[in-house]
C-alpha cells in the first residue's frame, strides 16, 4: 500500500469523526508519521497489506471516539449539577434532617432524631447541656430499625443554646450502632466543585447527599 494511499485512507477516516481539537489532531498526526515511517522501513519482501493499515487506522479512530465520549459525559455531568442547583434553590428556607446531635429549641420544645441499623430492645436519649452535663433523660423503649424522631420539653431550658444529645440503643446486653439526626434549615446552596452543597443554619455546609429527609 503506497504512502499516498495511507494519507488518503487517513483523511477519509478522519473526516467521519468531524472537527478535531488541537490535542486530538496532534495525536493523530503523530500516529500517521509513525505509520509512514513503519511503511518506509518495512521489509520489501513482506510488505504490510491493506488490512493491517486499516486496522491501525481504526485503532486511532477508536481512541478519538473514546475521547469524544468522555467529553460528552463531562458535559452531561455539568448539566446535572446545574439541574441540582435549580432544585436546590427551591429548598432555601425549608427544614431538613441531617446527621448531627444538636437540639434546636423552638416554642419550648427541642427536637432530634436517630437512625438504628437494627431493632433495639431499649433506646435511651440523654439531653446534654453546653458543658456536657445531663439535663434530661428520655427512655423511648423498644424501637424498630430505621429513622426515628423525638421531642423534648425544654421547660426551664427553653432559652438554652448549645444543647446536644446522645443515643444509647441496646439489644439485650449488646450496644447497637446508631446515628444521631438533627433538624436544620437550609439558608443557601453552593454549587462550587462537582457537587451540590447545602448551607444550613446550624450545621454549616452539608453535602446534598447527606440529607436524610425534607420537612
Amino acid at each position: 500500500m503506497a504512502v499516498s494511499n495511507v494519507q488518503s485512507a487517513y483523511d477519509k477516516l478522519n473526516a467521519k469523526s468531524g472537527v478535531q481539537t488541537a490535542n486530538e489532531a496532534g495525536a493523530a498526526d503523530r500516529f500517521l508519521k509513525l505509520l509512514v515511517a513503519q511503511m518506509q522501513n518495512q521489509d520489501p519482501l513482506s510488505p504490510m497489506d491493506n488490512a493491517q493499515v486499516t486496522s491501525q487506522m481504526a485503532q486511532i479512530q477508536s481512541v478519538t471516539g473514546i475521547e469524544n465520549l468522555n467529553k460528552t459525559v463531562q458535559g452531561l455531568s455539568g448539566q446535572f449539577v446545574q439541574m441540582q442547583a435549580l432544585q436546590g434553590a427551591s429548598l432555601i428556607g425549608r427544614e431538613v434532617i441531617v446527621p448531627g446531635n444538636k437540639i434546636v429549641i423552638a416554642n419550648g420544645v427541642g427536637e432530634g432524631g436517630f437512625e438504628l441499623n437494627s431493632a433495639a430492645d431499649s433506646v435511651k436519649v440523654e439531653v446534654l447541656g453546653p458543658s456536657g452535663h445531663v439535663l434530661d433523660t428520655l427512655n423511648l423503649g423498644a424501637q424498630a430499625a430505621g429513622a426515628h424522631n423525638f421531642s423534648w420539653n425544654a421547660g426551664s431550658n427553653a432559652t438554652a443554646t448549645g444543647v446536644t444529645f446522645r443515643v444509647t440503643a441496646m439489644s439485650g446486653s449488646t450496644k447497637l450502632d446508631s446515628t444521631p439526626l438533627m433538624h436544620d434549615t437550609v439558608s443557601a446552596i453552593n454549587t462550587s466543585g462537582d457537587s451540590l452543597t447545602l448551607e444550613l443554619k446550624n450545621s454549616g455546609n452539608v453535602a446534598y447527599s447527606q440529607v436524610k429527609a425534607f420537612n
